[in-house]
C-alpha cells in the first residue's frame, strides 16, 4: 500500500504467541490479623500475639503491627509499628489470599476451632471477608463444617505465610 506522502507500507499478519494467563495479584487494598490463642473456657481467650498487616490501595507499603505477651505477663504489649516494600512480598500475599478463599470457616461462628491450632486469621479486602475463630467464654460447641487434613495443611501455611512475613526487618 503506498500512502499519500508516497511511503510504502506492508502489513504482515503477525500472531500473537499463545496467551498465558496472567500472574494473580492480591487486592490492591486489604488487611489480615494472625491471632494466637483463640479458644477460651470460662473466661476469654487470653492471646500470645496478634499481628495485624494492612496495605491501603493509595500506599506503596505494608503496615505491620505487633502485640506480643511475653510469658507470665498478663497483657499484650505493643512493638513499635513497621512498614514493608508491598512489592517484594505480592507473592506471599496472593498465596495466602488464595489459601484463604478455598478454605472453610466453622459454622455458626465462633463454635469450634476446626483447624486446632488456637489460631486465627481474619482477611479483608473487596473480593474477600474471611474469618476463623474458636470458642470463647462460654460459648461453644460443635462446629456443622469440619476441615479436612487437606484443608488443616493449607491453613498451616497460611499461618506460616503470616509469620514469616511478620518476621521480616523493615527496609
Amino acid at each position: 500500500m503506498t500512502s499519500a506522502s508516497g511511503c510504502t507500507y506492508r502489513f504482515v499478519d503477525v500472531q500473537s504467541p499463545p496467551s498465558s494467563s496472567p500472574l494473580p495479584m492480591p487486592p490492591s487494598e486489604y488487611s489480615f490479623r494472625l491471632q494466637k490463642g483463640i479458644t477460651g473456657g470460662f473466661a476469654p481467650p487470653t492471646p500470645d500475639y496478634i499481628y495485624t498487616l494492612t496495605k491501603p490501595s493509595n500506599a506503596t507499603n505494608l503496615l505491620v503491627t505487633s502485640a506480643v505477651r511475653h510469658a507470665g505477663s498478663p497483657q499484650l504489649q505493643d512493638a513499635l509499628p513497621r512498614s514493608l516494600p508491598a512489592a517484594d512480598y505480592d507473592a506471599l500475599i496472593d498465596e495466602l489470599h488464595s489459601i484463604l478463599k478455598e478454605l472453610p470457616m466453622e459454622s455458626p461462628p465462633g463454635s469450634e476451632d476446626i483447624y486446632g491450632l488456637d489460631t486465627s486469621i481474619a482477611w479483608g479486602s473487596d473480593d474477600l471477608e474471611w474469618c476463623n475463630g474458636g470458642p470463647q467464654g462460654c460459648g461453644g460447641g460443635t462446629s456443622e463444617v469440619q476441615a479436612t487434613d487437606e484443608q488443616k495443611a493449607k491453613f498451616r501455611r497460611a499461618v506460616d505465610i503470616v509469620n514469616e512475613l511478620t518476621s521480616k526487618e523493615s527496609k
